[in-house]
């Protein structure tokens, strides 16, 4: 006749252990689906009051004063290698979508809010850093600021 010795039971720290670890996964989980989400959803809204970017992790309002609108540009970053992004400070770096602090190959601190490296306007600020957004109407964009600083 055959013996069984069943095992101890695990106490309760292995169970808690594990509850940990899977909240964790689901909250890791919840916080790409949201950068997923805020990658089609951010928007850039001009009014006499200033930049507002609405959506995503690093929405602010950048006030009109605050741009130099006089040195902001379209750019193609894929023909600027002085502003391309070359460290993540505090960001997203995913392919075809790149938002938050990052420092540039030329040393500037920049705000970005890229998804098409050929569609870029900058923005330089007074405020110590740079603005780089991708909007699809880049002369249009360029134009509303304009417009709101001279209001």
């Amino acid at each position: 006749m055959d013996q069984v010795f069943p095992i101890i039971p695990a106490s309760s720290k292995a169970f808690w252990t594990l509850a940990v670890i899977i909240v964790f996964l689901v909250a890791i989980l919840g916080l790409f689906g949201y950068i997923a989400y805020s990658a089609r959803q951010v928007r850039f809204e001009v009014s006499p009051t200033g930049l507002k970017i609405v959506g995503g992790l690093y929405s602010r309002t950048i006030p009109l004063k605050s741009l130099n609108l006089i040195e902001a540009a379209r750019l193609d970053l894929r023909e600027s290698p002085d502003y391309t992004p070359k460290w993540r400070t505090n960001g997203i770096g995913l392919p075809g979508y790149q938002a938050g602090w990052f420092q540039l190959a030329n040393g500037e601190k920049a705000l970005l809010f890229v998804t098409d490296s050929r569609r870029v306007v900058r923005l330089p600020t007074s405020e110590g850093f740079t603005v780089f957004v991708s909007v699809a109407d880049t002369e249009g964009f360029l134009k509303s600021l304009c417009a709101a600083a001279a209001l």
